[in-house]
């Protein structure tokens, strides 16, 4: 079912929602959290679709804000609300408000979001693009408990990514991370049967790919060995290949699907590695409400040595042996790591 308000206001959206959900029968739905994407004309299409497919998980009310850019100065100084509610089968689990603000008010899109979140539930804002350079202190992200960006939109994403790590606060994450998680899991799983010291790594994927820079930084922080950045016609990221003294460890996938893992004395193993949906990077990320901070810790390793076709490499740190390091994700489950290597004394080749 669909409604169409124009200028409206938040009082008569939320009535609208109400009116919508006993007309199709159910004036009560569980939701789970509130979630608000910040998008334009051009991107809104594709991140509703993505929220409605994530929602099929996380039943939510997703809001979507879209800011309308009057072209005369008149219209400019006008301020005007038009909203469409979608509830049933047009907004997947949940329910779905399109929100478009004209002229003065697109600037104070806080205060027409506030009355519509769901009470007492986390709400979480993403920007599929054009994400503001410190997303805690926007004003619609300092009403959300998490904050989504999207590092490989960005018309330069290394310089996003540093940009990222400078202004990081609790809750920030980014779905250039999200893409790396089964990427991590592999490894990790590999190390925990292959335990051995690790002495240097290489990590080769596209350029300007802020995944594979977000997968070398990860590796170079919980593993304290030199890691090298190395390029490739992609899709995305290609292979990773890790030295130990038992032997190289290779996780190669060509085709942007399908992996092959290679460790020594053992056989080769098809790994299923497919390039992920953004509903489904959104749905993991929506599965964690807390603050991630294995990317707080990798993203701000060693950004100031991020460019384009470089090598991100750490000193190495003397120790018996890399030994697994607990953390707060599956991936770092079982991931080895040895003494984090001294800011200070990071260097790139």
């Amino acid at each position: 079912m669909k409604i169409d308000l124009t200028e409206t206001t938040s009082s008569k959206i939320n009535q609208a929602l109400v009116s919508a959900r006993r007309a199709i029968g159910t004036p009560a739905i569980g939701m789970v959290l509130t979630l608000v994407i910040v998008t334009d004309e051009e991107n809104a299409y594709d991140a509703l679709k993505s929220a409605g497919d994530a929602s099929r998980e996380h039943p939510s009310r997703i809001i979507a804000v879209i800011k309308r850019v009057s072209r005369s100065p008149r219209a400019r100084r006008d301020a005007r609300l038009d909203a469409e509610v979608r509830v049933g089968s047009d907004a997947g689990t949940g329910e779905t408000v399109v929100l478009r603000l004209h002229g003065e008010l697109a600037n104070h899109a806080q205060s027409v979001v506030l009355p519509l979140l769901l009470p007492d539930a986390p709400v979480v804002v993403w920007w599929p693009e054009d994400a503001p350079a410190d997303p805690a202190n926007d004003p619609l992200g300092a009403l959300a408990q998490r904050r989504i960006t999207d590092t490989y939109s960005a018309e330069l994403p290394l310089d996003e990514l540093a940009v990222r790590a400078a202004t990081y606060s609790p809750g920030d994450t980014d779905l250039a991370w999200t893409r790396i998680t089964p990427w991590r899991s592999m490894l990790a799983a590999a190390l925990d049967q292959q335990p051995a010291e690790v002495i240097g790594a290489t990590v080769e994927g596209e350029s300007d790919n802020p995944s594979c820079e977000l997968l070398a930084m990860w590796l170079a922080d919980r593993l304290g060995v030199p890691v090298e950045r190395t390029l490739s016609q992609g899709p995305g990221l290609t292979a990773v290949r890790m030295e130990t003294k038992n032997g190289v460890i290779v996780l190669d996938r060509a085709d942007g699907s399908l992996a092959t893992l290679s460790m020594q004395n053992q056989p080769d193993r098809a790994v299923a590695l497919k390039r992920r949906d953004t509903s489904e990077l959104l749905a993991e990320e929506l599965r964690r409400l807390d603050p991630d901070n294995t990317y707080a810790s990798a993203v701000k390793f060693g950004v100031d040595k991020l460019h384009s076709g470089g090598e991100v490499t750490a000193k190495p740190v003397a120790s018996a042996s890399n030994k697994a390091d607990k953390a707060d994700k599956p991936a770092e489950a079982k991931a080895p790591a040895a003494k984090k290597a001294p800011a200070k004394k990071a260097a790139s080749k």
